[in-house]
């Protein structure tokens, strides 16, 4: 049995782009966060 490999991006504005560090990992799955780190109300 393998397992998977999950990603996780995290860019901290809606202005970036996480496309450089997609373009560096090899997952099966990828989950990406675009949230200020000082915004308060995030989930």
């Amino acid at each position: 049995m393998q397992g998977q490999r999950i990603g996780y991006v995290r860019v901290s504005s809606f202005d970036q782009n996480p496309d450089r560090q997609l373009e560096q990992i090899e997952v099966g799955k990828v989950f990406t966060d675009k949230a200020s780190g000082k915004d308060t109300q995030r989930p």
